[in-house]
């Protein structure tokens, strides 16, 4: 079993008075994560809140029931449970009444978890991320040589635990059963959404667009749908960690371009599953936006893992400068380019002369190591 690790960070913050809520997509390995930490924790409840029975039990109750409920266990945790009807209220009632008990709430969905304990737990809860396993937790649990001679299945079917551990025609076959059942049975279940077939065009779209400028409105053409619905269905899909996005980076220049956006999936193995690609490398054209997905998606879990939280964007002008990450840490910036293979690149002039001093650096396949896990 390849150690995440994160898990760290989540036991360091244990019995410190605080809900510990874990987001991240099914099958990123959520359950696994948090059945280990009762293992190691004499007293522990595991409750499963997708089971019919465990959310009747848990909802709109007072806190003695909650109380006899779970009896003299320390550690609770309920995986799933946005399902659970007014979580919000029954997780500030349980840290308010009993201070001594631990709760580790997870959630597959941050739309429906985030938005029902924002209020309630205000001050009450620690917040961490899992995402499919990064390059870091593979090198740690093989080698750096090993990690890397695998590098261009990470690329093609991407990290999902279970697809770790296959290879060849099962790998695919298994990233297609987790995009279909994952993308479209919850999403479609939990947000009502009553169009599948625009989504799954949507996604088509924003798969091969990946690395390029996204418009909303071009997309709504292209979809025959309102720009808003279009919105409406990429902020779903980023609650619900399959997408994310990059903004364009704008501080000095009328040469910049303003209020827009790249998006990404955070594994590439999901992406390629919504186009069925699944071909070797030497047979496709789109392998520079495939190491640049990998890479920006490794780097959030990298700080993820730290629990570190920079700010991400892309950079380019009207006149076709362009650079492809940037991170600001505190007021200060870093600039990053992706090539799969090593060629010459330096920093855009007009950023550089806007932005002086900004370290710039290039991640190749040959050259990634520090990026990913320095």
């Amino acid at each position: 079993m390849i150690t995440r690790l994160i898990e760290s960070c989540i036991e360091s913050h244990l019995f410190k008075g605080k809900v510990l809520l874990i987001y991240g997509a099914r099958q990123v390995g959520k359950t696994t994560l948090v059945k280990k930490l009762c293992q190691r924790f004499p007293g522990s409840l595991y409750l499963n809140c997708d089971e019919p029975d465990i959310r009747a039990s848990l909802e709109n109750r007072t806190s003695t029931e909650l109380k006899a409920f779970v009896g003299d266990h320390r550690l609770i945790v309920l995986d799933e449970a946005q399902r659970i009807p007014n979580i919000g209220l029954t997780l500030k009632l349980w840290v308010d009444q009993f201070p001594d008990v631990q709760i580790i709430a997870t959630g597959s969905s941050s739309f429906e978890l985030s938005d029902s304990v924002q209020e309630p737990l205000t001050g009450r809860k620690k917040e961490f991320h899992l995402f499919p396993i990064s390059l870091e937790e593979i090198k740690a649990h093989s080698s750096q040589t090993e990690a890397h001679r695998l590098l261009e299945r990470r690329l093609i079917v991407g990290s999902y635990p279970e697809i770790v551990q296959k290879e060849g025609p099962e790998a695919e076959s298994l990233i297609r059963d987790i995009a279909a059942s994952y993308l479209y049975k919850d999403i479609l279940m939990f947000h009502r959404i009553r169009n599948p077939e625009v989504l799954t065009r949507l996604l088509q779209a924003l798969a091969l667009q990946l690395g390029q400028e996204v418009s909303n409105n071009e997309l709504s053409q292209l979809l025959g749908i309102d720009k808003n619905t279009v919105a409406s269905y990429i902020h779903i899909l980023e609650q619900n960690f399959v997408i994310f996005r990059l903004t364009s980076f704008s501080r000095n220049l009328r040469n910049e371009l303003k209020k827009s956006q790249k998006i990404y999936f955070y594994d590439n193995g999901i992406r390629n599953a919504i186009l069925n690609q699944f071909g070797p490398l030497a047979l496709r054209q789109d392998i520079g936006a495939l190491w640049e997905n990998l890479m920006i998606s490794e780097r959030i879990k990298f700080h993820s893992n730290r629990l570190l939280v920079v700010n991400r964007y892309f950079w380019r002008s009207h006149s076709q400068q362009e650079i492809d990450y940037l991170e600001e840490d505190g007021g200060l910036l870093r600039a990053f380019e992706f090539k799969w293979k090593s060629k010459k690149q330096s920093i855009p002039p007009l950023f550089s002369r806007a932005y002086p001093d900004t370290p710039f650096a290039k991640i190749t396949s040959e050259d990634y190591w520090r990026f990913v896990a320095e």
